[in-house]
């Protein structure tokens, strides 16, 4: 990957961009629930914090606008943001399949790829349960939602498995280093149980 631009904006400001483009709750809290995720695995590979984090917050910058063209439209808005190349193609890596072309090659990209789907289906998981809480998930019990395939049935198990391959990890241990990223960020997320 080449030398990366600075981001052109703070976290606060792209929160704020976020909100702009994407009115639905359920929306801002899979942003928030994908950038919690990265910035864990940033941390875990000793590499930038930040970026990671706002390529995870802004990755579907254009879906709630755009569902029938999302990641086509993503570019211009993140070019006319102040934005990169390198951190465009970052976010469009996570479509790779369903709606681009762009394979995720760098690590980050990978991390994107795979937990995008799993965050959903993990707090899909969480939801079901009576404390409502991720703060008592365990791995077996994501594993066993994972096999029935009436549980989150637009979950696409598929992409979640290809992504934790692309990481070369077993798919046990990355739900394991997700359930532990989104503890991380429980409360912003209605995941602590508080609302049960």
């Amino acid at each position: 990957m080449s030398e990366r631009q600075a981001l052109p904006m703070d976290r606060e400001e792209a929160f704020a961009l976020l909100g702009h483009h994407t009115p639905t709750p359920s929306l801002i809290k899979h942003a928030l629930a994908v950038e919690a995720a990265m910035r864990y695995f940033a941390r875990h590979y000793g590499e930038d914090i930040e970026y990671w984090g706002m390529v995870g917050l802004l990755h579907d910058l254009d879906y709630d606008a755009h569902p029938d063209r999302h990641c086509q439209v993503t570019p211009e808005m993140l070019r006319e943001s102040g934005f990169g190349e390198d951190f465009i193609r970052s976010v469009l890596s996570h479509g790779f399949g369903l709606c681009t072309d762009v394979e995720p090659e760098h690590i980050m990209e990978r991390v994107l790829y795979a937990t995008d789907e799993l965050t959903g289906f993990i707090t899909a998981c969480v939801l079901v349960r009576p404390s409502k809480s991720v703060m008592d998930l365990e791995v077996k019990s994501v594993k066993k939602k994972f096999k029935d395939k009436a549980f989150a049935a637009a979950v696409d198990r598929e992409v979640i498995q290809d992504g934790a391959r692309r990481m070369d990890m077993p798919l046990d241990e990355l739900i394991n280093h997700v359930i532990l990223a989104l503890r991380e960020a429980a409360p912003q997320l209605g995941l602590d149980g508080s609302g049960a």
